[in-house]
C-alpha cells in the first residue's frame, strides 16, 4: 500500500470517527427524548385514572371538578417539565388533603380555585379562603385561577375593552382585585397567577376531551424536538472545518514521520543533530504540503460520507485515486509518460481503491478466487474510467482493451459472476461520476470549490486560490 493511500485511509478513518460519534449522539439523544416522552404520558395517565374514578373525587357533581382542576394542573405541569428533561415542578406529597394549600409547585403553596364566574372565583375563592388563612401569601403562597378568567381580569386592569360584561361587573371585578392586594399588601399579578386549564376544560363531562388535546399538544411536541435533534446533528459546516483541521493534523503528521524515517534508513539520526538545515527545510516543505493536501483529502471525504452516501473508507479510497489519476494524467499530457504507462499506473492505483469499493458494494458475498484478479482489475479499469471523465477516447480505448484480457480466459460462469459484481459497483460508480468529474480532478482546489457550492456552501467560507488556503492553515 502507498504512502499516499495510507494517508488517505487513516484520514478516512478520522473521518468515519467523526461521523460515528455524531450518529451515536444523535441516537443518544432520540433515545432519551424518547424517555422523557414516556414519563410525561405517565404524568397524564395518572390523571386520566383519577378522572375516571369519580366515586373517588371529592364533592358533590356541581363542585368535583374543584379536585379535578387540581390534579390535571400538576399533570399537565410535571408532564411538560418531564418532556423538557427537567424534574418534577408540582407535587401532592406532604399535602393534606383539607390543608390550606391544594398542593406544591417549585416548592412554594398554591390554593386553586376553580368557581363558576370570575367574580365569584375572586370573592368566594381568593378573598374567601384569605378570611380563613389570612397569612396564606406571607411565605410566597398564591392562587390559581382558570386561565380564560385570569386573561379577561388582566384585560379589565389594563384598560382595554371587554365584551360581554356590563359595568357594574367590571367594577366589582375592580374590588374584589383591590380587596385581595388589601388584605395581602401584595400586587395582585403575585398573588394570583393562571392556571393550565379553563373552567370548562376541567368539568366531568369534558375533562377526558381536556387530556386528550394535552396528549395531543405533549406529542406533537415530542415529535418536534426530535425532528430538532436531528436537524441538529445533522453534518455541519463547523463539523467539516473540524475534519479538515483533523486531516491536516494527520496529513502534517504522516508526512514529517514518513521524511524522519527516510531520513533515517539513510543513515541520518534525527536524535544526535545528523540532520542538515536544508534536510529540516525539506521536512518542513513535506509536511506544510502534507498538511494541505490532507485537509483537502479530509473535506472531500467529509463531504462524500455525509452527502453522497459513501462509505467513509471507499470515499477516501476515492479520493486517493483521483489524486492520482489527476497526477498522471498531466504526466501523460505533458508526454512524461506513454499512454502504456499512463494506462498500467492508472489502473496500479486504482486497484487499491477497487478494493475497497468492491468491499463495499459486495458486502457479504462471496467471490470465487479465479475471478478475483479480473474483478479488481475490471473495477480498477471502471474506476479510471470514471475519473477521468470526458476523454479522446485513447486513454479510454487502451483501458477497455487491457480490461477485456481481464475476463478473455475466463469460463462462462465466471463471466457471468463478473457481471454481476460490475453491475452492483456500477451502482457505486454513477456516485464517483458526480463526485468526481475529471476537469474538477484536475485541479484538486477547483473540485473543492465546485464541491462547496453543490453543497450549499456559503460563497465567502470557501477557499477559492492558493492564497485563501495559505491564509486559513497558517492563520
Amino acid at each position: 500500500m502507498s504512502a499516499t493511500y495510507a494517508k488517505d485511509q487513516t484520514i478516512g478513518a478520522f473521518v468515519h470517527n467523526i461521523n460515528a460519534q455524531r450518529q451515536a449522539d444523535e441516537f443518544a439523544s432520540l433515545l432519551q427524548q424518547d424517555f422523557h416522552f414516556a414519563k410525561a404520558i405517565n404524568e397524564v395517565d395518572k390523571v386520566r385514572q383519577f378522572v375516571g374514578s369519580p366515586e373517588s373525587i371529592l364533592g358533590s357533581d356541581r363542585t368535583k371538578h374543584g379536585e379535578i382542576a387540581e390534579q390535571v394542573e400538576v399533570g399537565i405541569r410535571n408532564a411538560r417539565s418531564y418532556l423538557q428533561g427537567g424534574e418534577q415542578m408540582a407535587t401532592f406529597e406532604g399535602v393534606g388533603r383539607l390543608a390550606p394549600e391544594d398542593y406544591l409547585l417549585n416548592g412554594i403553596e398554591v390554593q386553586s380555585k376553580f368557581y363558576n364566574g370570575i367574580n365569584n372565583t375572586l370573592g368566594k375563592g381568593v378573598v374567601g379562603h384569605l378570611d380563613k388563612y389570612p397569612d396564606f401569601t406571607s411565605n410566597d403562597g398564591f392562587y390559581h385561577i382558570p386561565k380564560d378568567q385570569y386573561d379577561v381580569i388582566n384585560k379589565i386592569l389594563k384598560g382595554e375593552n371587554v365584551e360581554n360584561l356590563n359595568a357594574k361587573t367590571i367594577s366589582a371585578i375592580k374590588n374584589n382585585v383591590a380587596e385581595i392586594e388589601k388584605r395581602t399588601g401584595q400586587d395582585f399579578y403575585e398573588v394570583v397567577k393562571p392556571g393550565v386549564s379553563e373552567y370548562a376544560e376541567i368539568q366531568q363531562g369534558t375533562v377526558h376531551g381536556t387530556l386528550d388535546s394535552h396528549q395531543q399538544d405533549l406529542d406533537q411536541q415530542n415529535q418536534q424536538m426530535k425532528e430538532d435533534i436531528i436537524r441538529d446533528h445533522r453534518p455541519s459546516l463547523a463539523e467539516g472545518i473540524k475534519a479538515t483541521s483533523i486531516a491536516a493534523a494527520v496529513g502534517g503528521g504522516l508526512s514529517l514521520g514518513i521524511g524522519l524515517y527516510k531520513h533515517h534508513k539513510e543513515g541520518k539520526n534525527v536524535f544526535k543533530g545528523d540532520l542538515s538545515a536544508e534536510d529540516w527545510k525539506e521536512l518542513g516543505l513535506d509536511t506544510a504540503k502534507g498538511a494541505a493536501i490532507g485537509g483537502v483529502t479530509g473535506a472531500s471525504v467529509y463531504a462524500l460520507t455525509n452527502y453522497a452516501s459513501l462509505s467513509a473508507p471507499f470515499a477516501a479510497a476515492v479520493v486517493s485515486a483521483s489524486k492520482g489519476v489527476a497526477s498522471l494524467y498531466n504526466d501523460y499530457h505533458k508526454g512524461e509518460i506513454t499512454l502504456d504507462d499512463f494506462t498500467s499506473m492508472g489502473l496500479m492505483i486504482c486497484a487499491e481503491s477497487s478494493i475497497v469499493g468492491l468491499a463495499t458494494a459486495a458486502g457479504q458475498m462471496l467471490i470465487p478466487v479465479p475471478v478475483l484478479g479480473a474483478v479488481i482489475g475490471s473495477l480498477a479499469g471502471q474506476m479510471m474510467v470514471n475519473l477521468m471523465g470526458v476523454d479522446s477516447g485513447e486513454t479510454v480505448a487502451a483501458l477497455n482493451k487491457k480490461m477485456g484480457a481481464f475476463t478473455v480466459d475466463l469460463d462462462a460462469k465466471y463471466q457471468y459472476v463478473v457481471e454481476q459484481i460490475l453491475t452492483e459497483y456500477g451502482k457505486l460508480g454513477d456516485l464517483t461520476v458526480a463526485a468526481f468529474d475529471f476537469d474538477l480532478n484536475v485541479s484538486l482546489l477547483t473540485r473543492s470549490i465546485e464541491l462547496a457550492r453543490a453543497y450549499g456552501i456559503e460563497e465567502d467560507k470557501i477557499l477559492k486560490d492558493i492564497d485563501d488556503v495559505d491564509d486559513y492553515f497558517l492563520s
